[in-house]
């Protein structure tokens, strides 16, 4: 189903800059989470109007967390485009950013669940938790995997399990069991997807030419970076955290270019079967979830399956 995001008639006309920004704002992106809202939501018969306001909901606050990020860590592009701090001044992005919360929180009272109102202000403030936490490590070469999980379940992960969650709370579906599975299927989805990111960072399956070792020279140890600092003694960190190139961070291992390219290998390789575990553990919670489905709805299992392979392994899913 193709759902109606974005459109200028739905912001006043007299913001005529409000409007021009967030043409920009939408105009790109993959659009991920509102196709995941149609995934949860159509074996669910979640009512289509009500599949378009989740929809714009997870993609709104999605894009006003975009708009603050860039600000906070002063990205100068995002889509392949000047950001909108750059493009249109500070105050103008953070203005934005806030007007598309605000527009979410009256949308959704007017939709009038009011369990649903509160699960979406709850996420929103995770969300913000999340990036005050990232924002706060910047700099810190010795914060560790925990530490980064931590961080991203609130800013990562919460937006996921809204998308997992969301549709039943729409037709008022409250079942604990239900939604404590759905809570930690969104919970691993989301590492997965950071964890997958960082991985680009590295030029590991970057197959979307992500600039390498941003997050690196933004003083920002990633989940990788992290996993690879966990053996490294203080002389090599400290070597890590200055890298500008990916044969700088291959030296960290060895003076022997083939050796180090080897020892780089085997830690994307460990990396990655950290990451299986969770695969697993996702896959053991939809089979849980599959018992307390009924009739349609457990066409969402076969919906819900492939994310892992999209997320982590950066698979494009089977048409």
């Amino acid at each position: 189903m193709t759902y109606k995001i974005y459109s200028s008639q739905d912001f006043p006309a007299y913001l005529p800059k409000l409007n021009t920004l967030f043409d920009d704002l939408f105009s790109g992106g993959k659009g991920f989470r509102s196709k995941l809202i149609g995934l949860v939501s159509v074996p669910l018969a979640v009512p289509p109007l009500s599949q378009n306001l989740l929809a714009q909901t997870i993609e709104f606050i999605h894009n006003a967390s975009l708009l603050h990020d860039d600000l906070v860590d002063r990205s100068p592009l995002r889509r392949g485009k000047k950001t909108a701090w750059l493009k249109y001044t500070p105050e103008y992005a953070v203005l934005a950013g806030d007007y598309l919360l605000a527009r979410v929180m009256v949308n959704l009272s007017a939709y009038g669940n009011i369990k649903l109102v509160q699960y979406t202000s709850e996420m929103i403030s995770d969300l913000l938790e999340g990036e005050w936490l990232q924002d706060s490590i910047i700099g810190d070469y010795f914060v560790n995997l925990e530490q980064l999980d931590l961080i991203h379940n609130l800013k990562t992960s919460s937006l996921f399990k809204w998308c997992l969650r969301a549709p039943f709370i729409s037709i008022q579906k409250y079942d604990a069991d239900l939604h404590f599975i759905l809570n930690e299927m969104g919970s691993i989805l989301g590492q997965l997807f950071q964890r997958s990111d960082d991985l680009l960072d590295y030029g590991i399956r970057n197959d979307e030419a992500k600039a390498v070792l941003g997050d690196l020279k933004s003083g920002y140890l990633n989940s990788f970076g992290c996993f690879m600092a966990r053996t490294m003694n203080g002389a090599q960190r400290g070597q890590l955290v200055k890298c500008k190139s990916l044969a700088d961070v291959h030296h960290c291992f060895s003076d022997d270019a083939e050796k180090a390219r080897v020892i780089f290998t085997q830690k994307v390789e460990a990396f990655d079967q950290l990451n299986i575990k969770l695969i697993d553990l996702y896959n053991h919670h939809l089979e849980n979830l599959d018992k307390l489905l009924v009739d349609d709805e457990k066409n969402l299992i076969h919906n819900l399956r492939p994310l892992t392979e999209i997320l982590y392994w950066r698979r494009k899913p089977r048409a």
